[in-house]
């Protein structure tokens, strides 16, 4: 499988290119490892040509957050908020660095991602309008007061077509923060509904850990085919 790596800002990149010209740029920020297990997944489910940018080595609880959140164990990482700055990094450096890499011009850039990473590709419809097409797998949408956020607040661009998804056992959960999650990501996805965003949503089976690669590659193919 052809990979061109690269980095920018400390950011691992890796590009599975496109096979045919003026395809697709989809990125997918992940907490670990280049995505080749998604990039098979895509594969094997015979999603459309894409150019699929896998942007690793993040500071996961800081690039992720839009805002500061307390831990939610006492072992677990507090989030610290650095979603504008990192989003400013992609946005302005790492898209245009990966539309020199592939084949023809990219006619549309989409963004993916799972748990927090799903979080993110949500809060960056509302600070930047360099994304078509969106999907969020798992989002991390128990994230304190991002409900609230999401309905308060206009879209800097709606997109052409968004898709999220959760686990069916994501909110079988005794933490009181965590069980809210399918709770809040229905109530959010009605509201874009009412906003006449184009939205899919789909219940997988299992938790949060479950089937990570092939959940993600079903939103990104669910947003190349729209």
């Amino acid at each position: 499988m052809e990979k061109i790596r690269f980095q920018i800002c400390e950011k691992e990149l890796t590009l599975y290119p496109a096979q045919g010209e003026n395809r697709p740029l989809i990125v997918f920020n992940t907490v670990m490892g280049d995505g080749e297990e998604l990039a098979q997944a895509l594969r094997a489910m015979d999603a459309p040509d894409c150019n699929l940018l896998v942007v690793g080595k993040l500071q996961w609880y800081h690039d992720m957050t839009p805002w500061s959140c307390p831990p939610l164990s006492k072992r677990g990482p507090a989030a610290t908020g650095g979603a504008d700055a990192y989003l400013e990094t992609l946005a302005s450096e790492i898209v245009p660095a990966a539309r020199k890499k592939i084949r023809g011009s990219a006619p549309y850039v989409g963004i993916a991602g799972y748990s927090l990473a799903g979080l993110f590709a949500l809060y960056a419809m509302y600070r930047c309008d360099c994304f078509a097409w969106v999907a969020s797998m798992s989002g991390s949408l128990w994230f304190p007061k991002f409900r609230e956020y999401v309905l308060r607040h206009e879209l800097m661009r709606q997109p052409e077509m968004l898709y999220m998804s959760l686990g069916d056992a994501e909110a079988k959960m005794k933490h009181a923060v965590l069980k809210t999650v399918q709770e809040n990501t229905e109530a959010i996805v009605r509201h874009y509904q009412e906003v006449g965003v184009d939205v899919r949503w789909e219940l997988n089976p299992g938790n949060h850990f479950r089937d990570v690669a092939m959940r993600s590659a079903k939103g990104i193919k669910a947003i190349l085919e729209a």
